[in-house]
């Protein structure tokens, strides 16, 4: 096993499933669609696949595994039979610009039109960044969103590729749809598509086929948008123009570049060059893009110059993922997300409001449970995975979330996000007169200081390390009581999970050990990596105050 401190994902260079052979047929077929819509699909003839099961957040593989022939298809063909589309009905398709992203936008697009749908709004060249697409989806009151990304993990033809399906309302979608839809992908040998449409991804406009319509928009317009009614603009222009006042954020030649540009140096204007690494390549520069200090070296180095900068901050792949930054501090994702809690009505989002709740993944450290506590909201505890806050945010329980990979996001829409992130630390810096570290310095002497540290261990047999969990499982009774060092074991449980919304069950999500003094120790396996198992182990001890 390869062992990591806090977050780092080795990609698969040993893709299974490339021997499996596919038939690669075409029959025109004059029909009509549901809805009345006239049609010329294509039926073609591929698959089924047995190894398209969805992770944690959508099916992430080798690129070289998603090129083979009909794989990608009969994996949007499960999506579009076990979600069909309504009347009228809308998609939403995007991604992170990684290789192979633009010619899988193009069959996103033919397949959404010979399954039924009357439109689709794809993103410019086919760049949509996660929390955009998620934007778009409820904006135009879309049906769902085929999102094309990996997220962080690494790019390029010996890189990974994904695909994720978020539902109306733009989050996720849930377990059940996702089961069903791998059930269709193992039983699927055909599947539908438009290749009589010209799909051209760089002109913005509408273009009707028919009675079909693709709309490529603007991938930056409606996110941007969005954030001025979330932020006090004005505030954060005059924080960025202060005499001395020195910002970078790195967006790793990912899908969050255009938006820095737009939003930091146009709109908000920082001074050229503030974002670095701003235009997304297809194998993201040969870095991986990850929020993790190992691959921010020269960010880091800007904190600690001679005279540093005053705020650093970073994305990952598909611009959902922040890491923030001051002089002499990294700020850890449980410690964020319970100072942007502590702080919530600071910002016009959430003034005259406050929050309703928040949530944080099972992982996270406990440091916002100390905020809920002291200031009297709701605290909900969840399995990894952003479908389950999405459940608590429409129903309204919670106005904000995150997760330890550095993944923060609230109510405006129903993805984590990034820049959104990003912005709210701006903000909060521009109307407190505080630093990074001077925010952090206050928090944890109000609240405590939660230490915390991730170690993954990645490359694992699968077979082994589910072994490994299931004994951990079944000698947890045993642990109770014991002691370690100054340690001693109050409980040791599984971790299950029932949803407060429509009562559905998350079974056996990690293994969670409470320790005495207040420590803690969590274990699971990771749902997104590529090249065999990945074990998290995650600890986590309190400092009083």
């Amino acid at each position: 096993a390869r062992s990591r401190q806090w977050h780092f994902v080795v990609p698969s260079l040993d893709g299974d499933g490339l021997t499996k052979g596919s038939r690669v047929q075409a029959l025109d077929l004059g029909w009509k669609v549901p809805h009345g819509t006239p049609m010329k699909p294509q039926i073609r003839h591929g698959g089924p696949f047995d190894d398209q099961k969805p992770g944690t957040s959508g099916l992430r593989k080798p690129t070289r595994t998603f090129c083979q022939p009909g794989y990608l298809e009969i994996f949007l063909q499960a999506i579009f039979e076990a979600d069909p589309p309504g009347p009228a009905a809308t998609l939403v398709v995007g991604g992170d610009g990684r290789h192979f992203a633009r010619e899988a936008a193009v069959t996103a697009c033919r397949m959404a039109f010979a399954n039924g749908f009357q439109r689709v709004v794809v993103g410019q060249g086919g760049l949509l960044s996660t929390p955009a697409a998620s934007a778009l989806i409820r904006s135009r009151e879309a049906h769902g969103g085929i999102i094309l990304s990996a997220s962080h993990n690494p790019g390029g033809p010996e890189g990974d590729f994904g695909v994720k399906y978020n539902t109306r309302g733009g989050g996720p979608a849930a377990p059940a749809v996702t089961d069903a839809i791998y059930q269709r992908t193992r039983e699927l040998e055909r599947w539908l598509t438009r290749d009589d449409i010209p799909v051209d991804l760089d002109a913005v406009g509408r273009t009707a086929f028919g009675d079909v319509v693709l709309q490529v928009v603007d991938p930056v317009t409606d996110w941007l948008e969005l954030m001025q009614t979330q932020f006090d603009f004005d505030a954060i222009r005059e924080l960025l123009s202060r005499p001395g006042f020195r910002m970078r954020f790195d967006a790793m030649n990912a899908a969050a570049g255009p938006y820095a540009h737009a939003l930091f140096e146009r709109c908000l204007g920082a001074p050229e060059g503030t974002v670095m690494r701003g235009v997304p390549l297809e194998d993201f520069g040969g870095i991986h893009p990850d929020p993790h200090p190992d691959g921010l070296v020269d960010l880091i180095a800007t904190t600690r110059e001679t005279q540093p900068v005053d705020f650093a901050a970073a994305s990952d792949g598909d611009g959902d993922r922040n890491m923030i930054l001051g002089p002499g501090v990294v700020v850890s994702p449980g410690d964020s997300l319970a100072i942007l809690a502590a702080h919530a009505d600071k910002i016009p989002a959430f003034r005259g409001r406050g929050l309703r709740g928040v949530a944080r993944s099972l992982p996270t450290s406990r440091a916002v449970d100390r905020v809920a506590r002291r200031e009297g909201f709701d605290l909900y505890e969840t399995p990894t995975g952003w479908k389950f806050f999405t459940s608590l945010l429409d129903s309204g329980r919670i106005s904000l979330c995150g997760e330890e990979s550095f993944g923060t996001g609230s109510d405006h829409i129903r993805e984590k996000d990034g820049l959104w992130a990003v912005l709210f630390w701006l903000n909060l810096m521009a109307v407190t007169g505080q630093g990074v570290r001077g925010l952090v310095d206050a928090h944890w002497g109000r609240y405590g200081r939660d230490l915390f540290q991730r170690q993954d261990y990645e490359g694992l047999d699968l077979e082994i390390a589910t072994a490994l969990m299931d004994r951990l499982k079944a000698s947890l009774e045993a642990l109770r009581g014991i002691t370690a060092g100054p340690f001693s074991v109050l409980k040791a449980e599984s971790f299950c999970y029932t949803d407060p919304v429509d009562g559905s069950r998350a079974l056996d999500q990690g293994v969670s050990i409470t320790l005495d003094p207040d420590a803690r120790i969590t274990l699971r396996l990771s749902g997104t990596g590529t090249d065999g198992a990945t074990l998290r182990v995650y600890l986590e001890s309190f400092i009083p105050s």
